[in-house]
C-alpha cells in the first residue's frame, strides 16, 4: 500500500484527487485478507469474557467510598497544598490518613 502525500496550506481544502487516491487506498484495504501476528492472535469469545470480567473487577477496585466533608484550613496551608498541582484534595486526604492511622502523631496534635 502506497503513501499518499500532499502538501496543503492552512485554510487549504484537501485537493480533490488526493481524497479520491485516499478512499481507493481505504476500500481496498478493508477487502485485503487480516494477517494476524502468530504472537498475538485474535481474541476467543472465552477471552473476552475474561477481559470483561478483569475489567469490572479492576472498576470495584477504583471505586471510592470516601466522604465529602467540608473543613476550614488556614489559607497558606490551602494554598501549600495547591502548589501540588492537580490532585491535591486527594493528598490532602491522604494525609489526613496516615496521621489518623498513626495515634503517637494524633496524640503530639492533641496537645497542640
Amino acid at each position: 500500500m502506497d503513501t499518499i502525500g500532499a502538501t496543503i496550506k492552512v485554510g487549504q481544502k484537501i485537493p480533490k484527487e488526493v481524497l479520491k487516491q485516499a478512499k481507493k487506498q481505504y476500500r481496498e484495504a478493508g477487502k485485503a485478507p487480516k494477517v494476524y501476528d502468530p504472537d498475538c492472535p485474535p481474541s476467543t469469545p472465552e477471552a473476552l469474557a475474561e477481559f470483561a470480567a478483569m475489567a469490572q473487577e479492576l472498576r470495584k477496585s477504583r471505586r471510592n467510598p470516601s466522604s465529602v466533608v467540608a473543613i476550614r484550613v488556614k489559607p497558606d496551608t490551602l494554598s501549600k497544598y495547591k502548589a501540588l498541582g492537580k490532585g491535591y484534595t486527594g493528598i490532602m486526604a491522604d494525609v489526613l490518613n496516615y496521621v489518623a492511622d498513626n495515634p503517637e502523631i494524633l496524640s503530639q496534635a492533641a496537645k497542640l
